[in-house]
């Protein structure tokens, strides 16, 4: 059956992806069951989008229970989950905004995209439309955001892209980059595919000051550090910043495709503007108000910070043991990497670490990284760090 289902998967599906043929066909929260019975701890959570676990309770629950009333009637209409959820993520986070809802992170980046450009155009003596992201970003696979997106090995091919981006190498830079036609700095306060490295929190305020006063948007990407992966719901609040735009998604429905554009500029789109035939639908946003349920749970009462502390300690502890292979520990909340001395041993680590069933990824050149279910148990915790370490013991 599994050679069947790899050759089917190889003959009719676009090859996209370097693909493991692990076969898994059931979860208990931080672990995956492969169709022999094999049982694998989950580090990665499926990039970030389990976020309460693999089959949780409550939120099968509520998904069923939705799905037996009604999955979908458009946004002609008024959806009860969706106003609900949008009402949710202003309370937990603080900001005086309203909520836009896609289907993904980079359809969230494009209405921010949107945003930004419409704001560039009706705010000023003359039309802005320039927007600055920063080196070894990642903002999505479209068109524009893949333009957004400051690697140049992911534009061979897709070209001619949209004008108006402009790439500075760090939070300095973006100063040098302004123009009078910028409207937007568009960033990632840890960037995911970049080396899970957190930009200093007090530059990170400087340079939303120092936008604010040249009435420039900031926006903040959180579609991997959003839904309580810092600690916080949102990265910006550990940040002590309020921005314009924050974009969000993997995390936010547990698996549910969802997307969500949260902006201060409460009136910046009119109806036609901007829209989505599946976005904020009655499923998606129905598992999005169970799952913020359970993480705000874990959050009031203390076991986020625990769970966050202690996979810390456990990852010091690797690099410490295995110094001649870890260079450092590094990350915010449960977005965390351990740096590797070369891709060559970053590469075998990976591939001994499935091999000893953990699922670990990898970030930038040489970064193993860790996105472990937010719900995931100390006794979870402990059975994959002693299997990485037998891992490392046969590096």
């Amino acid at each position: 059956m599994q050679e069947n289902l790899e050759q089917m998967d190889k003959d009719y599906v676009l090859h996209t992806y370097a693909r493991n043929y692990t076969h898994f066909i059931k979860g208990e929260n931080a672990k995956l069951y492969d169709e022999k019975g094999e049982d694998y701890i989950d580090f990665a959570s499926g990039i970030a989008v389990c976020s309460v676990g693999h089959g949780n309770k409550r939120l099968a629950n509520a998904i069923c229970d939705q799905a037996n009333k009604l999955i979908h009637t458009s946004n002609l209409y008024l959806i009860e989950h969706q106003a609900k959820l949008a009402k949710k993520l202003v309370e937990l986070s603080g900001y005086d905004m309203r909520v836009f809802f896609a289907n993904s992170g980079a359809e969230a980046n494009e209405g921010a995209l949107k945003i930004a450009r419409k704001y560039g155009e009706v705010n000023g003596e003359i039309k802005r439309y320039q927007i600055i992201t920063l080196e070894s970003s990642f903002h999505g696979r479209t068109i524009s955001t893949l333009k957004a997106t400051a690697q140049s090995k992911m534009h061979n091919f897709f070209g001619p892209f949209p004008d108006g981006f402009v790439y500075a190498k760090d939070l300095q830079d973006v100063k040098n980059k302004v123009s009078n036609i910028t409207c937007a700095v568009l960033l990632e306060l840890v960037q995911g595919e970049g080396g899970i490295t957190p930009f200093p929190k007090e530059e990170i305020q400087e340079l939303a000051n120092f936008l604010k006063e040249k009435d420039i948007l900031l926006m903040i990407d959180e579609v991997q550090t959003g839904i309580y992966r810092s600690g916080e719901l949102f990265a910006s609040q550990v940040y002590g910043i309020t921005p314009d735009v924050i974009t969000t998604a993997k995390g936010l429905a547990g698996g549910v495709p969802i997307g969500a554009v949260l902006t201060r500029l409460k009136d910046i789109f009119a109806p036609s503007d901007h829209g989505s035939t599946f976005g904020g639908n009655f499923l998606s946003t129905r598992a999005g108000l169970e799952v913020l349920s359970i993480l705000e749970e874990e959050k009031q009462s203390g076991a986020l910070q625990s769970k966050i502390a202690y996979f810390s300690q456990k990852l010091q502890e690797l690099k410490k043991e295995f110094g001649e292979i870890f260079t450092e520990e590094i990350g915010l909340g449960l977005m965390r990497g351990l740096r590797v001395k070369d891709l060559e041993s970053l590469n075998k680590f990976l591939e001994l670490s499935h091999k000893n069933r953990v699922l670990v990824l990898k970030s930038g050149k040489n970064t193993a990284r860790f996105l472990p279910p937010l719900t995931i148990t100390q006794e979870e915790m402990d059975e994959g760090f002693q299997r990485l370490k037998k891992a490392l013991l046969e590096m």
